[in-house]
């Protein structure tokens, strides 16, 4: 199995595969034969920089053809893919690189200020640069379902992001969802509207319709909700791909209307409210099938095509996939799951840490996490991350971080900060530790909700009790 031979060369060379829309509001089309011939000349490239097998390379860009090409060319050469979110900053590139070792960086020419604070020790490509005359195209390596294919980060309830590892079998795995759940089929226009460098971009921005033989929209601006439906009409998308938060966004503040060409749309990443459901099945005439998976393990759940929708459940497994709940978590077994990661933990259940509840014919709903993880908008935030980059500001003696409700987000981070002496609480500070943490790590993991008190709650092992403090 090799994705760039066997998947992308091998579909018809002037069939679509990719739909983009630039920042700057130019539209192209490209061929599944120039995403061969780009990703077989950059894989040619990176090669001749010592780039092989096994070799991390890290991409730094937004949602355009020249990411899609970086990825398919890392696995056509047996390299390691790491995409990153245009949200890190520089300590967090940093941290990643220091815990991966990127061999080389391929990044966007508006992502090099970041890159450059990064100072990681690796050569450096600019994404879309013209490749030097009589680069040659790298041959496509054979891979075991276990190679080295993909590195996704993921945030847990304390210490730094982790590597997650996924092998070759992995992308070849994404076949169930895209069929079962995803619905992709050949000849359609999908748009999974997941930044680059999140899990669920690294499975469905292209690779989920790829093996499906569909095509895929990748745009490269930012969320606008009259935008949003704009775009959808004007190109004509049949399956749809956002956030539950995107989705309660364009419910609240544009006008829904019948979307003729949509066929299909889902949702994952956090719960999805069932009234959000009623809404965009009134207005727009599709209903929204909601699924559920993790960094972890790639896409587990689904509401299931061609039954009758629960509005509220995350569906149930996928066909073939093992999972059941063990007193309140959802617990999976890793040998039914093929895109489910190789770092030695497929010879025991898995524990999701996803408290979920099924009723009597085997559907899933959400209730919770079991740990501390923050899910805003979609994304996981673990509440030490925050609290590093708060206490680093020199009015903070202390700080927690947790979740707090939100109508549109689902949940937003509340920080509870306790100042050092000769400083004190106001709106104008309160605000100054926003913009700090923004500059710290990704904006996306600052506090919405920032309160002061005078301690913070723990137990004698001195450990926060941020249960007290979600609750007060």
């Amino acid at each position: 199995m090799n994705f760039a031979r066997d998947v992308v060369g091998a579909a018809p060379a002037r069939r679509p595969a990719l739909v983009a829309l630039s920042r700057e509001g130019q539209r192209s089309e490209v061929s599944f034969g120039e995403v061969a011939e780009h990703s077989g000349r950059l894989a040619g490239l990176l090669a001749q920089r010592g780039v092989g097998s096994g070799d991390v390379v890290m991409t730094l860009m937004g949602n355009q053809p020249e990411w899609a090409y970086a990825m398919v060319a890392c696995w056509r050469l047996g390299a390691v893919a790491l995409p990153c979110s245009e949200q890190l900053r520089a300590a967090d590139l940093r941290t990643r690189a220091e815990l991966v070792g990127p061999r080389a960086v391929i990044a966007g020419e508006r992502n090099l200020p970041t890159l450059e604070a990064a100072r990681l020790d690796t050569q450096v490509l600019v994404a879309g640069e013209r490749l030097p005359a009589g680069s040659e195209p790298a041959p496509a390596v054979e891979l075991e379902p276990d190679s080295p294919a993909l590195i996704v980060f993921t945030s847990g309830t304390a210490g730094t992001p982790k590597p997650i590892r996924h092998g070759a079998r992995y992308l070849e795995g994404q076949r169930v969802q895209a069929e079962h759940w995803y619905d992709a089929r050949p000849g359609d226009l999908c748009w999974c509207t997941a930044a680059s460098g999140w899990s669920l971009s690294a499975r469905n921005a292209f690779v989920a319709a790829w093996v499906r033989g569909a095509a895929a929209l990748l745009h490269d601006g930012r969320f606008d909700p009259d935008e949003r439906l704009e775009l959808l009409e004007r190109e004509r998308v049949d399956v749809l791909c956002m956030s539950p938060t995107e989705y309660r966004a364009i419910a609240k503040r544009s006008e829904l209307r019948p979307l003729r060409s949509l066929r299909h749309a889902v949702a994952a990443g956090e719960p999805l409210n069932p009234e959000v459901v009623r809404a965009w099945q009134d207005g727009v005439g599709v209903a929204i099938h909601d699924g559920y998976g993790q960094t972890e393990t790639g896409h587990l759940t689904g509401m299931p095509i061609g039954r009758p929708l629960r509005p509220g459940s995350m569906g149930r497994p996928l066909p073939g996939f093992s999972a059941w709940i063990d007193e309140g978590e959802l617990v999976v077994d890793p040998r039914t799951v093929p895109t489910f990661f190789v770092d030695g933990e497929r010879d025991r259940p898995w524990r999701t840490g996803d408290r979920v509840a099924e009723d009597e014919d085997g559907y899933l709903w959400f209730e919770g996490r079991t740990d501390d993880v923050i899910i805003s908008a979609g994304y996981r935030i673990g509440p030490f991350e925050v609290e590093s980059a708060l206490v680093t500001h020199p009015a903070v003696a202390e700080a927690a971080a947790v979740a707090a409700p939100d109508d549109v987000r689902g949940q937003v981070v509340r920080a509870v900060v306790v100042l050092r002496e000769g400083h004190e609480p106001s709106e104008a500070l309160a605000g100054e530790l926003q913009e700090h943490v923004k500059e710290q790590t990704a904006p996306y993991k600052y506090p919405r909700i920032v309160d002061f008190a005078a301690e913070l709650p723990k137990t004698p092992s001195g450990k926060i009790k941020r249960a007290e403090l979600r609750d007060g």
